[in-house]
């Protein structure tokens, strides 16, 4: 059962992306067509992206700093860019990036190991040179098995991965005040 402010919703409703999530909850026995549902989660998403989602403790930071020396950033994230693209203006580091794609750019997720190589085809590097930073156990054991390097991040909604994160990834940082860890591997 998909109860509102249930912290196991996260789990079960990211893999599934918007359409999927739309589905279930359709399925459940909301009585609105999938569409409109689609509506919903993208109004209330949109709001709360554009106003409130705050950037995770020293991430800002840490992209100054990696861009500064010269990094090529590159945002892959399942949230459409409706609500990416204003949370990353708000927030000041949308132009850090070199490309902000959301998995609808690629028609796919990143549970689909072709995401990782269309990626590093458009970045214009061997998938082997570049390092994934994720907070999902799913992402990052996909990214790997596509031959990234991963570097897992803690999240309160995966923290009970984290043991099984370490052992997928070569790095796992706490927070992004540790982002100089990777250049020691």
């Amino acid at each position: 059962k998909i109860v509102e402010g249930d912290e196991r919703n996260i789990k079960i409703t990211t893999p599934l992306g918007y359409a999927k999530t739309a589905e279930l909850f359709h399925a459940m026995g909301l009585d609105k067509p999938v569409e409109a549902i689609i509506g919903i989660m993208n109004e209330r998403a949109v709001k709360a992206y554009t106003y409130d989602v705050p950037a995770k403790a020293h991430v800002i930071d840490a992209l100054r700093y990696l861009k500064a020396r010269g990094d090529d950033l590159n945002v892959l994230t399942a949230s459409p860019h409706i609500m990416l693209d204003p949370c990353l203006k708000r927030l000041g580091i949308y132009d850090l990036f070199t490309n902000v794609w959301s998995c609808d750019d690629f028609a796919t997720t990143k549970a689909d190991p072709s995401i990782y190589h269309m990626a590093a085809a458009r970045i214009g590097r061997p998938v082997e040179e570049i390092w994934f930073l994720d907070d999902n156990l799913g992402a990052d054991t996909t990214a790997k098995s596509a031959g990234m390097r991963v570097c897992g991040v803690y999240d309160a909604s995966s923290a009970e991965y984290a043991q099984e994160m370490k052992k997928v990834c070569d790095a796992y940082i706490i927070d992004f005040s540790q982002i100089d860890m990777l250049d020691s591997l």
